[in-house]
């Protein structure tokens, strides 16, 4: 039964995903370009459509391999992710014994405990035994130069990009009355309920007028976005409530608690992208910057959707 609703849901996305392409090529032919010779609305909406493709092609072949393929394919985001991050961060010859604790024993070990379902390990490894280790592994290099915001800097990047991300796969060990065999759909409703906020807070205020959420933020986050993310992940949440074990109901709650979420970790991470005097994380991904830039939403709202499923539905 989960292999229907997946192929279901991946036919689905197919279709979607085909149809958005072709709405895009007709707006890139049909609206009119600025002066510059392109519409960046429509540019931007083609360059996200081809990171969805990506996204279900990556997340279809590594559910090919089960439990596996999904731990590994977020490994991998988490290291790439990782990496933008702290190339963005001061550090020092001091620090590179952190950075290699962390790439080479942190990710690892995480993801190894989100494989093996140690639900009690893996929620406090980072957080706790990690956080502590970090500032003792720094130290003992004797720099103290910038100590706290370099130490700082390592740890907020390790909750992010490994302890935050790994709550995503970690939805595979959720154990769910009738709901057996099927939690990867639980994965592919979060991204999707994620990713349609997050064009709709893009899209929204462009067309509806922009009143800033807050003058230092940047001019794209604003209360028609917000309003936008809400209602998009709303609808699309409850659309989608066919492949969850929730009622409709639950399906609009939880989507409204994850889009707000995502939004929120859109603003903190825009945030430290102006702090760090950056557009984009990194230019991996073309015309949509690096893995954070397109998975910000996701790192915010996976720890808490992972939580409240597994507190009201397991």
């Amino acid at each position: 039964m989960a292999h229907v609703e997946f192929a279901q849901l991946f036919t689905g996305l197919i279709l979607a995903l085909l149809g958005a392409t072709l709405l895009a090529s007709a707006l890139r032919r049909w609206w009119p370009a600025a002066a510059g010779g392109q519409n960046i609305i429509v540019e931007t909406l083609f360059a996200r459509i081809n990171a969805w493709w990506a996204m279900v092609v990556l997340l279809s072949f590594a559910a090919f391999f089960g439990r596996l393929g999904i731990v590994v394919l977020f490994l991998l985001v988490s290291f790439s992710a990782l990496r933008e991050f702290l190339t963005l961060t001061r550090k020092r010859r001091a620090d590179h014994w952190a950075m290699m604790f962390s790439f080479f024993i942190a990710l690892p070990l995480q993801y190894l405990l989100v494989y093996i379902g140690s639900v009690g390990l893996f929620t406090i490894f980072i957080p706790v035994y990690t956080f502590l280790f970090l500032p003792v592994l720094a130290v003992i290099r004797g720099d103290t130069s910038g100590f706290l915001s370099r130490v700082a800097e390592t740890q907020w990047a390790l909750m992010l990009t490994i302890f935050a991300a790994s709550h995503a796969p970690a939805l595979l060990l959720l154990e769910i009355d009738g709901y057996e065999g099927k939690q990867i759909l639980l994965i592919a409703w979060l991204v999707i309920v994620v990713q349609a906020a997050d064009i709709a807070h893009y899209i929204v205020p462009r067309l509806m007028g922009r009143t800033r959420i807050a003058p230092s933020l940047p001019h794209s986050r604003t209360w028609e976005g917000f309003l936008g993310a809400l209602g998009a992940g709303a609808i699309i949440g409850t659309a989608l409530s066919w492949v969850t074990p929730f009622a409709p109901w639950q399906a609009a709650i939880m989507a409204i608690v994850v889009a707000v979420l995502g939004y929120a970790g859109g603003m903190v991470m825009a945030a430290i992208k102006r702090d760090k005097g950056v557009v984009d994380w990194s230019h991996l991904i073309p015309g949509q910057g690096g893995f954070i830039d397109r998975l910000d939403s996701v790192v915010f709202s996976a720890p808490l959707f992972f939580h409240l499923v597994r507190y009201f539905w397991t």
